[in-house]
């Protein structure tokens, strides 16, 4: 019964964003109690913090998602942010390399990345957030740092790794590699 409700959410998520989850499914099929630590993980990853700090949630996750990843898990969090409400253009300067200029979204994720790489001016980027949005902002960046590459790593773990791929920002495509 358990493995029923598992499946169907995962079908209903893969769905909704057009994302494979042969990877889910195995799981669930395997372990109804692995399946369900899969479904409680975005406990973690999908905490966003402000309102008004959501481009600094989605910019970090994307660069974290990055660091794993460049093929269907990014594009997952591209479809999040952009279902966020965060305007493609930053995301793209993000994944150009030119995240100084991506505003919020651009904080965000060279906060994510000096903090994977164990940059100190992680530290500067962390006070920034915290002075323009408080401590939750920080908590929801670095919750989005340390869980992005999660999916990406344990996908190809279970063998379901995806070569790099485009990144679809509504009408642009942008062919990745690593980000620069």
């Amino acid at each position: 019964m358990i493995r029923w409700f598992l499946r169907r959410g995962a079908r209903a998520f893969g769905k909704k964003y057009d994302y494979d989850i042969d990877y889910m499914e195995d799981v669930i099929d395997a372990s109804s109690s692995a399946g369900l630590r899969l479904f409680a993980f975005p406990l973690i990853s999908q905490y966003r913090g402000p309102k008004a700090a959501q481009g600094i949630w989605c910019g970090a996750l994307l660069a974290s998602t990055l660091d794993g990843d460049c093929g269907p898990c990014a594009q997952l969090v591209v479809d999040l942010a952009m279902e966020a409400g965060v305007d493609r253009s930053r995301l793209q300067m993000c994944t150009e390399g030119r995240a100084v200029e991506a505003g919020d979204v651009g904080l965000g994720f060279r906060y994510a990345d000096a903090a994977i790489s164990g940059d100190l001016g992680a530290d500067d980027l962390r006070a920034e957030i915290e002075q323009k949005y408080g401590s939750k902002a920080v908590i929801a960046a670095a919750f989005a740092a340390a869980s992005g590459r999660f999916y990406p790593i344990f996908k190809r773990g279970l063998g379901h790794g995806a070569a790099c791929s485009r990144l679809t920002l509504g009408d642009t495509t942008i062919v990745l590699g690593r980000v620069p």
